[in-house]
C-alpha cells in the first residue's frame, strides 16, 4: 500500500521560511519522480516542481519565482520543499505526489496524471 505523508506546514509571517517534508512508503522511491502541488481556496491544484529519480528538477510553474527548492533523500524515502521569503499569496494546502515513472514529464496542470497523493499540509502566510 502506497502512503505519502506531508509535514512541516504552519503559520508564518511574510518573509519567513518553511521546509515541507513528504515521507513515503510502499514505493520504489529511488526510481520514482516526486512532485509538489498546492491548492488555494477556490482554485485548482497547481503543480510547483518535480524531481526525477536522478535529482533532475522540472519547474512546473514559475509562481514561486525561484523562492522554492525541491530535493530528495532516497535513503529516507523523503522529498522536501524548501520555501523561502514566503508571501501571503503562497498560502495554500501543499501536497506531495508520486508518479510511478522515474522522470518528471508534467506541468502546472498535471495533477490528474499523478497516481498517489498525501493528505496535504497547510501553509498560511500572514502579512
Amino acid at each position: 500500500q502506497v502512503q505519502l505523508m506531508e509535514s512541516g506546514g504552519g503559520l508564518v509571517q511574510a518573509g519567513e521560511s518553511l521546509k515541507l517534508s513528504c515521507t513515503t512508503s510502499g514505493l520504489t522511491f529511488a526510481h520514482t519522480a516526486m512532485a509538489w502541488f498546492r491548492q488555494a481556496p477556490g482554485k485548482g491544484r497547481e503543480g510547483l516542481q518535480c524531481i526525477s529519480w536522478n535529482d533532475g528538477v522540472d519547474h512546473y510553474s514559475h509562481s514561486d519565482q525561484g523562492r522554492f527548492t525541491i530535493s530528495r533523500d532516497n535513503a529516507k524515502n523523503t522529498v522536501y520543499l524548501q520555501m523561502d521569503n514566503l508571501a501571503p499569496g503562497d498560502s495554500a494546502m501543499y501536497y506531495c505526489a508520486a508518479d510511478p515513472a522515474p522522470y518528471c514529464s508534467g506541468s502546472a496542470d498535471s495533477a490528474p496524471t499523478y497516481n498517489y497523493w498525501g493528505q496535504g499540509t497547510q501553509v498560511t502566510v500572514s502579512s
